[in-house]
């Protein structure tokens, strides 16, 4: 199917796609060009009941329960495999639906996703903590006892990933679910959906028992529906902290079910007084610019040396000045656009409302001049309070603030001075920055820079960061509930305290 089309299929519930119910259809728009990209008929609430009664069926089923581990590891790698296999037409719908550059998008929007299948495959046949059960030392009161632990897939998960990584964050909910024995019915953010309309279509090939992956589109009221449904058993969402809670809310009040919530992050990098600086300036704008600033992970607050402050923006403005910002579907472009008008005019309004309160544009600002799209040039601020709006909010947008410190203790206590706690960086010598980065309160440190995304590492971070981690040891354990069973070695004794 073709991503330019209006389809009425767009639920996909049971093993099949049908047409949305609620009389409402919903448009995705290029970032770049500002044309249409495809529109779909959305989902009604009475679907996503039948989805999750779908989800619950097929987990109760024997069809999908007679899949052992190695598989629905088989299952895991074979959407791994369609992914890889379809990298170029992906990437490229996603460069038109997101923006994010082509050159980019192939590795991570989609090199990402085939890279964390492959590891959740390698997942199923090994089990959560090393093993589907772990037997407990001998137990000696009153009676000599012995006991074993299980873990058990936790049941129906609603899965709900956002715009940015339409994949990415897809494959971390899916691919968990798929190789724990979980059934799934996913709702992807409105301005992600043709991108996962199509996955959904590679996943028919998996030929998987009806109702194990169902899909619904809509807006918050089927988002409501579904993460406040009694029949939903985990929750998985990607998205803003204000929703999150949100979520957290409803599912609590829904079914009392687990929740796993990724919430975003305002994220500090510490140039340390002994980093070589010209080697961080461009690492430092590249990482808050990339996928034009959206990411949770963007190290939008950066932090310099105070006598060190003028020199870093002259070098940043310099270096932004290099940097390509324009159409996605070009290779050479490093910088594409913001989601939509909508978002750019909200971020423009909160870079003139710091400007206005005494905050200085030190590097790059404004817009490029293209015919089309929601464009903004990578910049810098400087003479933002830590308190400030702008040095508190997760902008989503190529926009950093500069924040000079005095030593390294007040570059500690300004980097932790957020209500956020994904990630952080530290430049210098890894003697120094190792200590500083023992001391921040983060899911993630990075020292100069780190290096790839990799699965076998949790991600999450506390505060309003969220709720839980996702990938790793940690993140596949979310998927999964612990069973204790317990025995007396003599055979059947009288209850303790009787």
């Amino acid at each position: 199917m073709s991503g330019l089309d209006t389809r009425s299929k767009s639920t996909y519930i049971d093993g099949a796609w049908r047409d949305g119910e609620s009389g409402e259809t919903y448009t995705s728009w290029s970032p770049s060009t500002e044309q249409a990209v495809g529109t779909a008929q959305l989902s009604s609430p009475e679907q996503v009941d039948a989805a999750v009664a779908s989800a619950r069926t097929a987990f109760e089923g024997e069809a999908w329960r007679s899949y052992g581990p190695k598989d629905r590891a088989r299952v895991v790698t074979r959407l791994a495999d369609l992914l890889e296999k379809n990298t170029e037409p992906l990437a490229r719908l996603i460069a038109d639906e997101v923006g994010t550059p082509i050159a980019a998008a192939r590795g991570m929007q989609v090199g990402g996703p085939v890279e964390a299948l492959r590891w959740y495959a390698e997942m199923a046949e090994r089990g959560p903590r090393g093993g589907y059960s772990h037997a407990l030392p001998l137990y000696d009161k009153p009676v000599l006892s012995t006991s074993l632990l299980r873990y058990e897939p936790a049941g129906v998960l609603a899965a709900l990933p956002a715009y940015n990584y339409p994949i990415n964050l897809l494959a971390w909910k899916l691919g968990g679910a798929l190789a724990s024995g979980c059934t799934t019915v996913v709702l992807p953010s409105p301005q992600g959906m043709q991108t996962t309309l199509r996955v959904f279509e590679l996943l028919e090939e998996l030929d998987l028992p009806p109702g194990v992956v169902n899909l619904v589109v809509g807006g918050p009221d089927v988002g409501r529906r579904l993460t406040g449904h009694p029949d939903v058993n985990l929750v998985s969402f990607t998205g803003s902290d204000a929703v999150g809670g949100q979520v957290m809310s409803q599912s609590a009040l829904g079914s009392l079910s687990k929740a796993v919530l990724e919430l975003g992050g305002k994220s500090p990098n510490i140039i340390l007084p002994s980093a070589d600086l010209d080697s961080t300036v461009g690492p430092s704008i590249l990482r808050f610019a990339r996928n034009a600033g959206q990411g949770c992970a963007a190290w939008s607050r950066v932090l310099v040396p105070q006598d060190r402050l003028d020199e870093f923006c002259e070098k940043a403005d310099a270096f932004i000045r290099t940097i390509a910002v324009g159409d996605p579907q070009e290779d050479a472009t490093v910088v594409g656009p913001v989601i939509s008008a909508d978002h750019r005019a909200k971020v423009e309004g909160m870079v003139s409302g710091a400007v206005a309160a005494g905050a200085t544009v030190a590097a790059g600002g404004g817009r490029p001049d293209l015919p089309a799209g929601h464009y903004l040039n990578p910049a810098i601020l400087t003479g933002v309070d830590v308190d400030a709006p702008i040095a508190q909010t997760e902008l989503f947008a190529p926009i950093a603030i500069a924040l000079p410190y005095s030593d390294v203790d007040e570059a500690v206590r300004l980097a932790n001075a957020t209500s956020y706690g994904l990630a952080a960086n530290v430049f210098g010598p890894l003697d120094e920055a190792m200590p500083v980065a023992e001391r921040l309160r983060s899911g993630t440190v990075t020292i100069n820079g780190g290096a790839g995304m990799r699965p076998d590492a949790p991600w999450g971070g506390p505060g309003r960061s969220g709720v839980g981690r996702e990938l790793g040891e940690d993140g596949f354990a979310e998927f999964f509930e612990v069973k204790h069973i317990q025995w007396p070695l003599a055979g059947v004794t009288r209850p303790p305290g009787t």
